[in-house]
């Protein structure tokens, strides 16, 4: 384990950058790569390679990479395809990953000796080599982002993908949902480090919590398995896997050259080592955030949920959706039922599971009602999970601000009172409104920083719930 650690550790936490393409007007990719890292607080060295400047960006620029003062832990390289091979031979074992963005290699027919060559080049320079045909890496904790939009609190999320692109929407989408990082590598066509490299390692990363991969194939997919099932799901893993369709292999090689194998050995994979199979970008994000914050239970795998909210058709439509995923929604017995008739609550307050419960209940002592409720709930019902969900439509104009806080705030109190018995999640709606996208913004941020999960829609969280559920009975029946 200490192993694999400290041979990623140089790319993960870089003391020393080379930049290979950057000009000195100023206005290609690697350019701004320079920018980008130094505005996220990089304090390494940075050697720019030029043939021919003596300084680009303020820097001193160096001919090779076998130049530089000090030798290199990380190499990120955009040049024309053919020029690359030659600049790895010339590292001399000074360069300890080389990331090449460029593409023109695997992923195109007429590429695919190229690609052979530049990993040739790559072992003759004494180095490791990520990609070809990628976007770079995001690393919170070696302060290194190919991203301009990316938070600088490193958390515990280690993602790996295939796809350049889809990093980057990764990274804006999960920002926006709360996720915090600790790594992101795209590893394009994977001429050396593979997808497995890098899952071994954030396996034994001890700040990585849960990993997610998006993958277009495994390339060794009995390693893939290997790995997975020695880690005995451990740590969460959840895989968004492109090219599960006849058209969705092909487009998968077009994009990176990658033959994607047969759906069904994914789910038999899925199934044979607990790792969480996503169909969707926002599902697989989804899936993350319910890790993120949320300590799985496996003594007890969640299956009884209490909606609790404002909104009686998206309860029955959730409770359809819940029940379809494995989850129950189920009537409160009657012992239950008569804890919540005892708090005597405003007329068109549903007290069955869900719990259908209008502004006018949920406003009452300013939100802190929820209290009550919940305590009833959780005292005699024993949920394992509860979603709380707020359209926060029926609370504009008509609701101090701090009503919605002091929901959340009462939940969490009565969370307190009842440790490790129910996930809690959180559920804004909205309509789209841009006043209240923003008041929406605005609220999420504060719930993210509380350790909540936050979705936009019921389904949304159940499909969450649904990933976790799965996790948490897989790691039971291993230790039974």
């Amino acid at each position: 384990m200490g192993d694999v650690i400290e041979q990623f550790r140089p790319l993960f936490e870089p003391r020393t950058v080379a930049v290979v393409g950057a000009s000195t007007k100023g206005g290609t990719l690697p350019n701004v790569f320079i920018r980008r890292i130094r505005e996220f607080g990089y304090g390494g060295a940075i050697y720019p390679i030029h043939p021919s400047a003596e300084s680009i960006d303020g820097l001193k620029a160096y001919r090779s990479l076998g130049d530089t003062p000090e030798p290199v832990d990380y190499a990120y390289i955009a040049i024309a395809a053919a020029q690359v091979p030659p600049l790895l031979e010339q590292a001399r074992g000074r360069v300890r990953f080389a990331q090449v963005i460029s593409s023109g290699f695997g992923e195109v027919d007429e590429g695919r000796q190229l690609q052979e060559a530049l990993a040739a080049a790559a072992r003759a320079g004494g180095m490791r080599l990520i990609g070809p045909n990628c976007l770079g890496i995001y690393t919170p904790r070696g302060r290194i982002t190919f991203t301009e939009t990316a938070p600088a609190e490193s958390g515990p999320v280690g993602i790996i993908s295939q796809s350049g692109g889809l990093g980057t929407d990764i990274i804006r989408r999960g920002l926006t949902r709360g996720l915090k990082f600790s790594g992101l590598v795209t590893v394009g066509n994977c001429a050396d480090i593979s997808a497995n490299d890098l899952l071994e390692f954030y396996l034994a990363d001890p700040q990585t919590r849960v990993v997610g991969l998006y993958i277009e194939t495994a390339g060794d997919g009995r390693r893939l398995f290997e790995i997975l099932r020695g880690a005995r799901a451990g740590k969460p893993v959840v895989i968004l896997k492109g090219g599960r369709t006849r058209q969705g292999r092909a487009a998968a090689v077009s994009h990176t050259g990658s033959l994607a194998g047969d759906d069904r050995a994914w789910v038999a994979l899925s199934k044979q080592t607990g790792s969480v199979m996503a169909d969707t970008l926002d599902g697989f994000i989804d899936a993350l955030a319910a890790f993120q914050a949320l300590a799985p239970q496996p003594r007890r795998p969640t299956r009884r949920v209490v909606l609790f909210g404002n909104g009686g058709g998206a309860s029955v439509l959730a409770t359809d959706q819940f029940a379809r995923l494995g989850l129950d929604v189920e009537a409160f017995d009657r012992q239950t039922v008569e804890e919540l008739a005892r708090l005597k609550l405003p007329p068109g307050t549903s007290i069955t599971n869900p719990v259908d419960a209008p502004v006018g209940t949920l406003q009452q002592e300013d939100g802190r009602v929820a209290e009550s409720i919940l305590g009833a709930i959780y005292g005699s019902g024993r949920p394992d999970a509860l979603v709380m969900h707020l359209n926060l439509s029926a609370f504009a104009g008509r609701t101090r601000a701090e009503v919605l806080d002091n929901l959340v705030q009462a939940a969490l109190r009565v969370q307190g009172r009842y440790p490790g018995q129910a996930h809690f999640v959180l559920v804004l709606r909205s309509d789209g409104e841009p006043a209240l996208e923003e008041r929406k913004r605005a609220f999420r941020t504060r719930a993210v920083a509380l350790g909540i999960p936050v979705y936009d829609e019921i389904a949304n969280a159940g499909a969450a719930l649904a990933a976790l559920a799965f996790h948490e009975r897989f790691v039971q029946s291993r230790s039974r």
